[in-house]
């Protein structure tokens, strides 16, 4: 990202344009196009509903947290009807109840799935979830912002017909690009859609990446940084990336519970992007957060909605390693037993380490 800028219409942008195309497909898992935009994940999530939607359809939007409900937020904003196959935040969304739900509906436009709602921690199963949408008729429209790369999303072999990510979290970059990859249906649909888009509107990008090219201004230091990153991660092995966020899961559950801590997220081999924590009783958790980081350095989250003050987030995505769980797990142990709570002391790090290094994915 520090070398020169080079200009989106000359030829050595069209030559990094192209085998970045090429990378991502590796990742999706997909021989779909795959759109690229200057924007944040929410932006493809916005082109997904503008392109493939019109007024008054019906969407079904599975939400178990902050991002699902986006999901529902955007539709309603293009005029959808939006039926929600809410849970409560934590829970994990259920193939068998969407399946009842559009079986009682009988039709509907698209399913918008959350795969990694990172706002609690759950990994939804998206093979399992796609297939009782598909059966219904529906395009299956997936959210894998924070875990494309992170767990395995096998975009065509599930028939995932959009599947949106962004840059910033385990494809290793900074925020500010939007991937979108697109099945053959999916561009049926959106060819007799009449929502309205400009900026987010597929086709005109298409026909642009078609010739390695872009419709606007790219961020064009982040498509070399971007290129870069994927480049590691494919050179990693994808299934080696996977079985690594997995032991890092376990590794910052294991030092977790050796605290004495209670996880909020499930304790499952798919909880591999973000760890999700409750705040012992009488610790302020955005106060908690801030503490570690104004005097560790230490960058958690913090609860959102609902769980704002009630958890904390670890995320154990992209390039992380087994130390920066370590060093987070230490930096909390520290905190909370200055702040008073009843923790054990002295354990975490090493039942973290243990977990990573004999558990065999």
């Amino acid at each position: 990202m520090a070398e020169p800028v080079i200009h989106h219409r000359a030829r050595d942008y069209r030559e990094l344009f192209e085998r970045l195309l090429s990378r991502l497909e590796g990742i999706f898992r997909t021989e779909n196009d795959i759109l690229l935009y200057t924007a944040s994940g929410t932006g493809g999530m916005e082109s997904a509903v503008a392109n493939l939607c019109s007024p008054g359809e019906r969407v079904v939007v599975v939400s178990a947290g902050y991002f699902g409900e986006r999901w529902s937020q955007i539709a309603r904003a293009y005029g959808l009807e939006v039926d929600e196959l809410a849970y409560e935040w934590g829970e994990t969304p259920s193939p068998a109840e969407l399946a009842i739900r559009l079986d009682e509906l009988g039709s509907a436009a698209a399913v918008l799935l959350t795969q990694s709602e990172t706002s609690t921690g759950v990994v939804a199963d998206i093979e399992a979830l796609a297939e009782p949408a598909r059966e219904a008729g529906a395009l299956v429209v997936v959210d894998a912002i924070s875990s494309l790369g992170a767990v395995p999303l096998e975009t065509d072999a599930w028939g995932v017909d959009v599947a949106v990510s962004g840059s910033q979290k385990a494809l290793m970059t900074p925020p500010g690009l939007a991937l979108v990859s697109i099945s053959p249906a999916a561009w049926e649909r959106a060819a007799r859609a009449s929502s309205p888009a400009y900026y987010f509107a597929w086709e005109p990008v298409r026909k642009a990446q078609e010739k390695f090219d872009a419709t606007f201004t790219p961020a064009v230091s982040l498509v070399q940084a971007l290129d870069v990153a994927v480049g590691l991660l494919l050179e990693e092995g994808l299934e080696e990336a996977f079985d690594r966020h997995v032991r890092l899961g376990r590794a910052c559950r294991a030092g977790i519970k050796a605290m004495g801590l209670d996880l909020f997220s499930p304790d499952e081999d798919r909880s591999a992007v973000v760890t999700a924590v409750r705040v012992p009783d009488d610790v302020d958790g955005q106060m908690l957060v801030a503490s570690i980081r104004d005097r560790f350095g230490i960058t958690l989250a913090p609860g959102q909605g609902p769980l704002k003050g009630k958890i904390f987030r670890i995320g154990h995505i992209g390039y992380f390693d087994v130390f920066d769980i370590t060093t987070a797990l230490a930096a909390v142990e520290l905190a909370l037993a200055e702040a008073g709570a009843d923790i054990e002391r002295g354990v975490a790090v090493t039942r973290a380490l243990e977990a990573f290094e004999h558990t065999v994915v």
